[in-house]
């Protein structure tokens, strides 16, 4: 039969575990808080691994039972870390207050360039075009085009809409004229 790792004998298995029962292990993990002082909410997690780890046959009953008194009158993080070492979910981690040092604000990565956005020359030269206004269509599209190459923004094919019906509107107009201008036939 295969040897558990933890100590605890299996059926028919001699016991391994040290006569005078459990003692607390050590807890050295640089940047752990050892003599911070623990709340309610972590005691209630450390017997929550215990339980867990009883529950799956890593504890005897008599172990289950003094780890749980050591657990309700920890006063620090080391000591409910050291109660729950040896088992595969492991210690107890470090407060996120301190898990994580402050970084001041000039050391952070720039934040991201807001959502680009569909400029409104663009869009105005696409509602120049589709009112008639042609010629004002023509002038806005050529700006709203030079100024998407410098701007981080979105509406090519807005600005391109509004040339196509400026052009048009201007191409129409100027039919128009030359037919008026040539008089009746």
């Amino acid at each position: 039969m295969a040897v558990q790792p933890w100590g605890a004998a299996g059926p028919g298995e001699p016991d391994r575990r040290p006569a005078g029962g459990w003692q607390p292990q050590p807890v050295p993990q640089p940047g752990f808080h050892a003599g911070m002082r623990a709340g309610h909410a972590d005691r209630d997690r450390t017997v929550d691994v215990l339980k867990a780890a009883f529950a799956e046959g890593r504890l005897s009953a008599d172990e289950y039972e003094q780890r749980h008194e050591a657990a309700a009158v920890a006063q620090t993080y080391g000591q409910l870390a050291g109660l729950v070492a040896d088992l595969p979910s492991g210690p107890m981690p470090a407060p996120m207050a301190f898990a994580v040092p402050p970084v001041p604000a000039t050391f952070l990565p720039a934040p991201p360039p807001p959502a680009s956005s569909t400029s409104a020359l663009a869009v105005t030269s696409l509602v120049f075009g589709l009112t008639g206004l042609s010629l004002p269509a023509v002038v806005v599209g050529h700006v709203a085009k030079a100024q998407l190459g410098r701007r981080d923004r979105t509406g090519d094919w807005v600005a391109t809409l509004g040339l196509l019906f400026g052009y048009g509107g201007c191409a129409l107009w100027t039919l128009l004229i030359l037919v008026a201008l040539q008089g009746p036939v």
